[in-house]
């Protein structure tokens, strides 16, 4: 079960897709973050969302929120994808220990070795305002992302 509204949102220290080490507290006080925990770079329905997401930048940029998308995935592997999509926000690789963050956010698959398809909005304090996900197989529509930033 995810982490619901209102939770303190687990702090991490990852690299993103540049090897550059992204750490939540960094945000803290400064502005908001959007987590999206997604299973596999170069998948299907996985880059069907971010890229709706990278389409869309501009609903995170008014919102002065930092998007911030999650994978199990190597840094290498996120920064070809990301290069490949034109992707312009961070991607964080959760790779070792494995799962680790999805995990400590109740977002990990453990029989798939993945995270599932959940979405965390962090206000500046650190608390979690709205978090929803979906079922394998399902991709996370815009207006939920639309209707959570809403609540900051």
């Amino acid at each position: 079960m995810i982490l619901e509204p209102g939770a303190v949102a687990p702090d991490f220290d990852l690299v993103n897709q540049f090897g550059q080490r992204v750490r939540l507290a960094d945000f803290r006080g400064v502005k908001p973050v959007t987590l999206v925990f997604f299973p596999l770079a170069f998948s299907g329905i996985c880059q069907g969302e971010l890229c709706e997401l990278r389409d869309n930048f501009a609903i995170f940029d008014d919102a002065t929120v930092e998007l911030l998308g999650v994978s199990v995935d190597s840094k290498h592997t996120l920064r070809a994808w990301a290069e490949a999509q034109s992707y312009e926000f961070q991607l964080l690789a959760d790779f070792w220990p494995h799962g680790d963050l999805a995990s400590a956010y109740g977002a990990f698959d453990e029989v798939a070795g993945t995270a599932h398809r959940a979405t965390f909005v962090i206000a500046a304090d650190g608390l979690i305002v709205s978090s929803f996900a979906t079922p394998r197989g399902e991709a996370r529509p815009l207006e939920r992302y639309r209707d959570a930033l809403a609540m900051l």
